[in-house]
C-alpha cells in the first residue's frame, strides 16, 4: 500500500514542483535534507540540500525552460524507492551559457530513483538522463538548425 501512496505523492510532486514551478510546494514533499546521490552533469550532483537549496535548484533548472513537462512513462516501487521513467520536453526560452534562447523545443529522456523516508517524504534521488542529447539539440539550434 505504501508504494501506491508514494507513487501518487511522486506524481503530484513532479506536476506541482517541476512542471508547474510551484517551488513553495516542495516543503509538502521533500524531507529536511534532499540528497542528489548520482546525477552526472547536474551542477548539484553529490550535494545535500535543505528546503531553500532545493527550491533554488528547481528555480535555476527551470529558468531556461519555464514550460517544461515531464511525461511519466512508468512508476515502479521497490522498498523505500519509487523509480520513474520519463520523457521531458520544453521550449528553450532562456539563455544558457553558450546557448542563447532559441525558442525551439528540446526533448530528453531518463530514469530517476526517488528515495523516501518512513514519513513518505522524498529524501533524494539517483538519476540517469540523456544530457548529451540535450547538448546536441542546443548546439543544432544555435547553429540555425543546420
Amino acid at each position: 500500500m505504501k508504494g501506491h501512496i508514494r507513487k501518487q505523492l511522486l506524481a503530484e510532486f513532479i506536476r506541482r514542483v517541476w512542471d508547474d514551478g510551484y517551488t513553495d510546494a516542495a516543503d509538502e514533499f521533500i524531507a529536511e535534507t534532499y540528497t542528489i546521490h548520482h546525477d552526472p552533469g547536474d551542477p548539484w550532483d553529490g550535494m545535500a540540500l535543505n528546503l531553500t537549496g532545493f527550491q533554488d535548484r528547481v528555480a535555476k533548472s527551470r529558468a531556461a525552460f519555464p514550460d517544461q513537462r515531464f511525461h511519466t512513462q512508468g512508476l515502479f516501487e521497490d522498498g523505500d524507492c519509487v523509480v520513474m521513467t520519463w520523457q521531458w520536453s520544453a521550449t528553450h526560452l532562456g539563455d544558457l551559457p553558450g546557448f542563447p534562447a532559441s525558442r525551439q523545443t528540446i526533448h530528453m529522456s531518463g530514469a530517476t530513483v526517488y528515495m523516501f523516508n518512513d514519513d513518505d517524504r522524498i529524501t533524494g534521488h539517483w538519476q540517469i538522463t540523456d544530457r548529451l542529447g540535450v547538448y546536441q539539440q542546443l548546439q543544432r539550434n544555435s547553429a540555425g538548425g543546420k
